[in-house]
């Protein structure tokens, strides 16, 4: 088969259009004929190489597969050669403690696919027959792949630990991200009275309106803090959503109302980030940390999808061939929604 890998960390250059092996199912598996993969930044990450995930090289990255079952090997339950099938991003043993607490990304041996696993970006790619998904009905391959990661994420942070209530504002960063773009939806889905998202350019304002928001911040021309304050009569919001890190952390904070929830699920632009604690007892604010979802939620966001009440956005289909342009384009930040790569 055709793959994209990379063969020793480094920058895009790293990533090598080559001939790999056919993966074999083994007991409990299926081999899945990719019809498009989606990108993720934690592809980057990999490619870059962080301590927390330990990867045998050469490497074959993507989290998020939509596609086909191609074959089916012993021990495999009802999968069927030929379904239509999206594979879930997050790896779990559904046996340890956590599992059987129904809080499977907790799971003592969690990891995600493309990273704990080769993934998606290949012609083909094996996965075990637990973590098979029927496609929603009436959407493309292309945006079955856009969906999983960012939707399931998107969704954990908001619904689960954040509690979003009805009526309940909420600010977005990074409407064209996503995370971003799914979680204006479900915001909206869940009752949100008022959902504000910041862009980085005007281009991207009507998009973000178009997915719901009510108000859309230009962070290179606006003060972010301000303008929080302005549409909310000086109150804040109930609940920030964020997955920057050091760029926005501080007027993150400053944007809760007293007893806000600021919610994160990761850190694009830096590790660690300044802390004024006197905001966070005096406003009696809460600092939640969110990672991945559970199966159970996945099941809830697919269905949504199906029923056309979630939306994934792609931005821009690529080559398998051109995985390298994708992920730039993805570091030049120049995307709104999602990229997708098409073997």
């Amino acid at each position: 088969m055709k793959a994209v890998l990379f063969r020793a960390h480094g920058g895009p250059e790293a990533l090598e259009y080559a001939d790999a092996p056919d993966p074999v199912p083994g007991p409990g598996e299926v081999v899945v004929r990719v019809k498009a993969c989606a990108l993720n930044h934690l592809d980057i990450w990999i490619r870059q190489g962080i301590p927390a995930y330990k990867i045998s090289l050469p490497h074959i990255s993507g989290c998020d597969v939509a596609g086909v079952v191609e074959r089916v090997g012993p021990d495999a339950g009802d999968a069927r050669v030929g379904a239509p099938v999206v594979l879930a991003p997050g790896l779990s043993c559904f046996r340890c403690r956590w599992c059987h607490a129904g809080l499977d990304n907790l799971c003592e041996s969690y990891g995600i696919r493309g990273a704990k696993t080769d993934g998606g970006y290949a012609q083909l790619v094996t996965a075990r027959a637990q973590d098979l998904l029927p496609m929603p009905e009436g959407v493309s391959f292309e945006q079955a792949a856009a969906y999983p990661l960012v939707f399931l994420t998107a969704w954990h942070m908001l619904i689960t630990r954040a509690a979003l209530r009805p009526g309940d504002t909420v600010l977005v960063h990074a409407a064209g991200s996503g995370v971003g773009h799914a979680a204006i939806q479900i915001a909206k889905l869940a009752g949100a009275s008022a959902v504000y998202t910041t862009v980085g350019s005007d281009a991207k304002s009507a998009k973000a309106k178009a997915l719901g928001a009510d108000a859309v911040i230009v962070h290179q021309r606006e003060d972010v803090v301000a303008r929080v304050q302005e549409l909310t009569g000086g109150q804040g919001v109930d609940v920030v959503v964020e997955h920057i890190g050091p760029a926005t952390w501080e007027g993150s904070v400053k944007s809760l109302k007293k007893y806000g929830r600021l919610v994160t699920c990761g850190s694009t632009a830096g590790p660690s980030a300044p802390l004024d604690f006197r905001y966070v007892f005096s406003r009696q604010l809460t600092i939640l940390g969110s990672m991945m979802g559970t199966r159970s939620e996945l099941l809830a966001v697919t269905q949504l999808v199906g029923q056309r009440r979630l939306t994934p956005v792609v931005d821009t289909v690529f080559p398998l061939r051109d995985a390298r342009a994708a992920q730039e384009r993805m570091l030049a930040r120049d995307v709104f929604g999602k990229l997708v790569l098409q073997p």
